[in-house]
């Protein structure tokens, strides 16, 4: 059984053009190698929806996070309420365009697409910290308060807040190479929301 299964990922890495085409089954049946360049993907409405989502997810974990039982906001439920908010956006907004600084755009270059709804998704995961709640260094500035007694001013907090997330991000923008980028590597917890996005 093992041996076939083995085979037929051979045969797939052989049958491929490049190496962005995944060796793991599941990640082939959910993932779609197809591109259309012409989709627009910095509109106004990806722009709009996903910094009000990552300010939302960012308030509610934070402010949330401080009860006995908190309660997460988690990216899914933006990823589920912008869809039909992109889409009505579409429908409402007018395609005239709008000329800022010498630069012109259309509000409403077109139909609402995945693109859009992806990367809208992508702020909502940043505002979410990834699942986790709060930012991690919150907690730092809540313990210096709380437990520590000592004043710490809303510049240094949010130094240290925003040092802490630009860190994470570069870290991972380096190991982008290794975990993201071979076709190899999948992670299951994601294949249920690219399943959603189709």
């Amino acid at each position: 059984m093992a041996s076939i299964e083995i085979e037929r990922d051979a045969e797939c890495r052989k049958g491929a053009k490049n190496d962005d085409v995944s060796p793991i089954e599941e990640v082939r049946l959910v993932v779609s190698n197809d591109d259309d360049p012409s989709e627009p993907v910095w509109t106004f409405r990806m722009w709009f929806l996903g910094i009000v989502s990552v300010v939302l997810l960012s308030f509610l974990n934070t402010f949330f996070g401080y009860r006995k039982e908190p309660l997460l906001v988690t990216m899914i439920s933006v990823q589920v309420a912008t869809l039909p908010v992109g889409r009505f956006m579409a429908r409402v907004l007018p395609r005239s365009k709008v000329r800022i600084g010498g630069r012109e755009f259309s509000l409403n270059p077109g139909p609402f697409n995945m693109k859009e709804h992806v990367l809208i998704s992508i702020f909502a995961n940043a505002g979410a910290a990834f699942g986790n709640g709060s930012a991690y260094a919150v907690g730092i500035v809540d313990i210096i308060r709380a437990f520590y007694g000592r004043k710490i001013t809303f510049l240094a907090s949010w130094l240290l807040v925003i040092t802490t997330q630009v860190l994470g991000y570069g870290w991972a923008g380096i190991m982008k190479k290794y975990v993201v980028d071979p076709a190899q590597m999948w992670w299951p917890a994601t294949l249920v929301q690219v399943s959603l996005f189709r």
